[in-house]
């Protein structure tokens, strides 16, 4: 893995969202990216390994990535990332719990935001942070050398849907062909949702924001 990082994605919960667990090159340090529903048994693994919590990262703040914020900053006090776009997402946590039925404890604020061109450091490692909106307002891709992490904003054959709140079809196309698409072809994306995809595989055979669809007449942005 790029920069010595040890990656564990664990498919969770009854969105069926990918948290990763990301173990530093130090062997000792750790960070979760997307903690949503159902991801509390993580702790039971940093435990085990003895891993310090150095980050609990949200690459958006839609419940099936944050719902677990709380409790693993109560577990552990490591400080929450977000962006500030999504910071009223964030605040409404509970009441998108709701919607779906299911109850969650309202997020502590973030102690630190993602912002475009400032890197994000994570055990001594540099992440290029790509600011993605059009899923929600403060949606963001972590990149650190050929490996990225995408959250909602590109999945294999997909992308993130736009009809929430916040959401924009023509921002997220921006975002994908404008940004994520600039970078190596070879880049692997490890998205929030299904198998991991490459930036090569999305640009030539995504029927949304692919080559193949601005061919069938779609508006070429990028």
């Amino acid at each position: 893995m790029s920069g010595s990082l040890e990656v564990l994605c664990h498919t969770v919960g009854p969105f069926v969202e990918n948290c990763y667990l990301m173990v530093g090159p130090s062997g000792k340090k750790a960070a979760i990216v997307d903690p949503g529903v159902e991801t509390e048994f993580l702790a039971d693994e940093l435990d085990r390994r003895g891993l310090e919590l150095e980050w609990i990262i949200n690459t958006h703040a839609h419940l099936d990535h944050v719902a677990c914020n709380h409790f693993f900053k109560e577990r552990t006090n490591a400080p929450i990332i977000l962006h500030r776009d999504d910071l009223p997402l964030l605040k409404e946590l509970p009441r998108q719990g709701e919607m779906f039925g299911i109850q969650v404890k309202p997020s502590p604020a973030p102690d630190a935001w993602f912002e475009e061109g400032q890197p994000f450091v994570f055990d001594g490692l540099n992440f290029d942070v790509l600011h993605t909106p059009g899923h929600s307002p403060g949606g963001v891709c972590l990149r650190h050398g050929e490996v990225m992490w995408v959250g909602d904003t590109l999945f294999q054959g997909s992308i993130g849907r736009t009809d929430l709140f916040g959401g924009s079809l023509e921002e997220l196309t921006q975002s994908i062909r404008g940004k994520l698409f600039s970078l190596p072809g070879a880049t692997r994306c490890f998205p929030g949702h299904g198998p991991a995809t490459t930036l090569d595989a999305e640009q030539r055979t995504n029927p949304f924001v692919g080559d193949a669809a601005i061919a069938a007449g779609g508006q070429d942005i990028s």
